[in-house]
């Protein structure tokens, strides 16, 4: 059969849009089902009507389930970028700025200001980066398309709840593409479970309360398991002829029994003779630093079940306190870059003609593109990494384009 013109066209559009609109009434049927669920959670149908009216699903964010930096970032580009010079000025002036609360937070929860302040700086860059997606979306999407939706229907039952009790205004939640939030990223069934009200107005307020923030992260760190007065380990130099199947955050021993196999601190302190269960960590390999970690690097794994993110916080906790960076570098010929350092990147980039939006020291798509393009022109590897190798390459070429122009 042949179609007149405007039939061809209206069945051509209708063919277009049935996926999307099927994919719609999709969305529309698992809103349905989670209302009969919540009204289960003790979530008012009113709450949830009002909340849910004009919700769409985001899909861009379905593409994000299966990346995680912690698993995907070389650990040295990942510290890097997390605990440089300007995060550890930061930290120590908001130590300053907070040392009132932070005294408080310390005598009632045993965890120390350090620690505290490192998970802030961590998540949220001490409040600049909460993330920009609303909740609702994000976790009502993940509600209803892609793995793990039993997980984040809790998630997003949890946010409606926040929003009944008065906590957070739903205009003002907003956060990750995963639903964390606030000043240290709670996820919302979390903060359930561990926020607290330090400031005393009634709410228990991760967005705009910073001794909100800062008291329920020690909370959650107390029930996590901390110790008081315990570091969460120390960098160590290994005997030679270890036997490495022993690493591991899982095959713990007392301090006293590495000690006796030879493992010692790099400063130069000898173990303790004590029987606290320790684990030698190895996050690069046998070529890189090692660590033996105690209970409190569990208590800070906890609150992201990645090692490298663990460490991460205890390293900066660290920096904030005084200490230095690592003894033994990463098996790398080519090391990470500080955020500045990454800024200057994506500097040498526009100046060389390839505008990679805002410079901001995130390395993305954009940027990357432009190294690949780079790198192709001048013989290197099309990685598009920006390690400290490629910047020293822009910073040739920058200069050698700047001298045929003068």
């Amino acid at each position: 059969m042949i179609l007149k013109p405007a039939v061809a066209c209206s069945t051509l559009v209708a063919t277009l849009l049935s996926p999307l609109a099927a994919a719609d009434a999709s969305f529309d049927r698992c809103i349905g089902e989670l209302r009969s669920e919540a009204q289960t959670r003790g979530i008012r149908a009113e709450t949830f009507d009002t909340l849910t009216r004009a919700l769409e699903p985001d899909r861009s964010i379905l593409s994000q389930l299966d990346y995680q930096p912690e698993f995907r970032t070389p650990i040295w580009d990942y510290l890097a970028g997390l605990v440089d010079d300007e995060r550890i000025a930061d930290g120590r002036a908001m130590m300053e700025q907070w040392a009132a609360t932070l005294q408080e937070v310390e005598a009632q929860y045993g965890i120390d200001r350090a620690t505290i302040v490192a998970v802030w700086g961590i998540e949220s860059n001490f409040g600049r980066n909460f993330g920009k997606r609303p909740l609702l979306t994000s976790l009502s999407t993940l509600s209803c398309f892609g793995r793990r939706q039993g997980y984040f229907r809790g998630e997003f039952f949890a946010a409606l709840k926040i929003i009944e009790n008065g906590d957070v205004d739903a205009a003002r939640l907003s956060g990750s593409w995963a639903g964390a939030f606030g000043h240290t990223q709670f996820m919302p069934s979390t903060f359930a479970r561990v926020a607290v009200d330090f400031d005393g107005d009634g709410r228990r307020d991760l967005i705009d309360s910073i001794p909100d923030a800062l008291a329920s992260t020690a909370n959650f760190l107390a029930k996590a398991g901390w110790v008081s007065g315990q570091p969460w380990g120390h960098e160590v130099t290994l005997p030679a002829g270890f036997d490495y199947s022993l690493a591991g955050r899982h095959n713990k021993r007392s301090i006293a029994e590495w000690a006796r196999q030879g493992v010692q601190r790099v400063d130069g302190v000898a173990l303790e003779a004590s029987t606290t269960a320790t684990a030698v960590l190895l996050p690069a390999g046998e070529g890189g630093p090692a660590f033996l970690v105690q209970r409190n690097f569990d208590a800070l794994y906890s609150y992201n079940a990645a090692e490298t993110y663990a460490l991460a916080i205890a390293h900066l906790s660290d920096r904030l306190r005084g200490g230095g960076a690592f003894v033994k570098p990463w098996p790398t010929d080519d090391p990470g870059l500080s955020r500045a350092e990454r800024r200057e990147v994506q500097t040498l980039l526009t100046r060389l003609g390839y505008p990679v939006g805002e410079i901001d020291g995130l390395i993305g798509k954009t940027s990357r593109e432009a190294i690949q393009e780079i790198q192709k022109t001048n013989g290197l590897e099309p990685d598009g990494r920006a390690g400290r190798y490629m910047l020293n390459v822009l910073r040739r070429l920058a200069g050698t384009a700047q001298r045929e122009g003068s």
